[in-house]
């Protein structure tokens, strides 16, 4: 099979696609391995489900095109990839595959072992830039490893098949060592999931590369996860002051330079001279542009340097008039916004979901601990929310990057919240303020995030050691989480619980709100917060039919 898709050790259309669907297949295969390496006894989204829903994604768009040139396949990997990205893992996984495919002109029939090099190169200064902070001892050191073998590997003349043997090698290596770089890796005794989740997809690589069996098909029928709410249909909509009037947003298309990291830096630093509320997100084909100015004329005119310009709109926030133009033929718009800024909200479980509709939250996206939706799930959520401007809610430390991602998909501005909880989550939102501006908005709900303490009680799925704690958990037992430490365990919730709170309740504090899971009964939860109110006489003990899974009880303390 190998010799005839190999072209003089080229990797032409035909075997590019043949090592996408071997790598999905060799991780469908190892993910219940790679989810094994998670070092927290807490449920979790798991590492190797998040990387395999996320290549499956680039399966499906890549075996949907019908090209003969590898690049134009590289680019539906990193689109598939971009759209089905879940949890951390997987949204840095879909970022090295945007970067590659970026590296490789859409015209390119076959990749060399130069191209693969620098198609991995750029692969890792994508995910790179993608992550905030950066840290060392996860899939980033291992990619960027492997991306510096290759380097070596092109320096001595090897070809493609030694050069991604010994790509793999390092990366085994570097894998090895990141337990020395990240305590609680070394403390549990294993190596970055993320990291090993990459060597295995490159072993897939390999195996294609090789001409080994692979199994050329993949079940693709698997679940999205979403359930989108009915649109808010409230329409009033106030107005209010703010620095820069004019909201304006455009798209600027068949540039006459590509959309380098150059080019783009360069039009953000022009925009921030007149504005502010500054999005300048592209690829080599596109930027989407959105500014608050009040000069919108000098914003269009620079764009104008750079291609040509299309679904102009620029709003009048002071009067609330929307003036739309659009350049080149556009679908007319059938349902047009509703509200000058929408909110959307990652949560699981009914009840909780009842609780953020009640507070006008306008689309849910079903997810959470243990189901993290894709980007392309949120990106769905806000197209259907009734505003062009959309803030989202992730609840959750593992979908806050898969929420900024879905900016990417959208031609809608997005500002994500990094919300790590559903209570944090519902003190963003109500702190949110009706017609105040969007700046103002996204400000003060940020800031309600350290408003309130959050917790969690649920079961441990696992032994483990502690870190920061002296003691063990035991599998089945149940555990407290304080802003996601383990901090309490014990036989029953209750016990868990009250030391958890031991820890948590302060002087200041007057509320504890128990948000109880899908497990847990009315008269349980009544019979605790009964007994939370004797050891708590000056605090109020409230409790919500949350119906969440995972977690027992959601606990907010403020």
């Amino acid at each position: 099979m190998g010799g005839m898709i190999l072209s003089e050790s080229n990797i032409n259309a035909a075997m590019f696609k043949n090592m996408v669907v071997s790598a999905a297949n060799y991780l469908e295969h190892n993910k219940q391995l790679l989810n094994d390496l998670n070092v927290f006894p807490v449920p979790d989204g798991d590492t190797g489900t998040n990387m395999f829903l996320t290549i499956v994604s680039a399966v499906k768009e890549v075996t949907a095109t019908q090209s003969d040139k590898v690049g134009v396949l590289a680019k539906a990997m990193g689109n598939g990839a971009l759209k089905g990205a879940r949890g951390n893992s997987g949204v840095i996984l879909s970022q090295l595959f945007r970067g590659f495919a970026q590296s490789v002109s859409p015209d390119k029939e076959e990749l060399t072992a130069e191209d693969f090099s620098l198609a991995i190169r750029k692969g890792v200064e994508s995910a790179y830039k993608a992550v905030m902070k950066p840290k060392e001892g996860t899939i980033l050191t291992v990619a960027r490893g492997m991306a510096e073998e290759a380097e070596r590997q092109i320096e001595a003349n090897a070809d493609l098949n030694t050069l991604l043997a010994a790509v793999i090698n390092e990366g085994q290596v570097v894998l090895n060592k990141t337990p020395e770089m990240l305590p609680v890796l070394k403390e549990a005794g294993v190596v970055d999931a993320g990291g090993a989740g990459l060597i295995t997809i490159y072993k897939g690589f390999q195996m294609a590369l090789n001409g080994e069996e692979v199994i050329d098909t993949l079940d693709l029928s698997k679940p999205v996860t979403i359930t989108e709410g009915p649109a808010s249909s409230r329409t009033d909509i106030s107005t209010a002051d703010i620095q820069f009037m004019y909201c304006t947003e455009f798209f600027i298309t068949n540039l006459k330079k590509a959309a380098d990291d150059t080019v783009i830096d360069a039009l953000r630093n022009r925009l921030m001279e007149i504005g502010d509320s500054i999005v300048v997100v592209g690829d080599p084909a596109l930027i989407k542009v959105h500014v608050h100015t009040n000069t919108p004329d000098q914003a269009l005119n620079y764009a104008l340097g750079l291609g040509e310009l299309s679904r102009i709109k620029i709003e009048n926030m002071k009067e609330q008039h929307n003036s739309i133009t659009g350049l080149g033929e556009q679908p007319a718009e059938v349902n047009k916004p509703q509200k000058p800024l929408a909110i959307v909200s990652v949560c699981a479980g009914e009840g909780l979901g009842a609780i953020l509709k009640d507070y006008n939250v306008d689309e849910l996206v079903s997810g959470g601990q243990s189901m993290n939706p894709s980007a392309e799930d949120i990106r769905k959520a806000v197209d259907a929310a009734p505003s062009d401007h959309v803030i989202v809610l992730p609840n959750n430390k593992n979908i806050i990057l898969a929420a900024e991602q879905a900016n990417d998909l959208t031609e809608k501005s997005i500002y994500v919240i990094p919300s790590k909880s559903f209570p944090q989550g519902l003190s963003a939102v109500l702190a949110f303020v009706e017609g105040a501006s969007v700046e103002e908005n996204v400000e003060n709900m940020t800031e309600a995030l350290a408003s309130v303490k959050s917790a969690q009680i649920t079961t441990a799925v696992r032994n483990s050691k502690v870190v920061g704690q002296d003691f063990e958990v035991r599998e089945g037992e149940y555990i407290g989480l304080l802003e996601n430490d383990i901090v309490s365990h014990g036989e029953t919730p209750e016990i868990a619980m009250q030391s958890l709170l031991s820890q948590m309740v302060t002087e200041e504090d007057s509320i504890i709100s128990l948000y109880y899971g899908e497990n847990i009964s009315e008269s349980a939860a009544s019979a605790i917060a009964a007994k939370l109110e004797e050891i708590y006489t000056d605090l109020d003990v409230e409790t919500y039919a949350g119906g969440q899974p995972v977690y027992d009880y959601i606990i907010s303390v403020e």
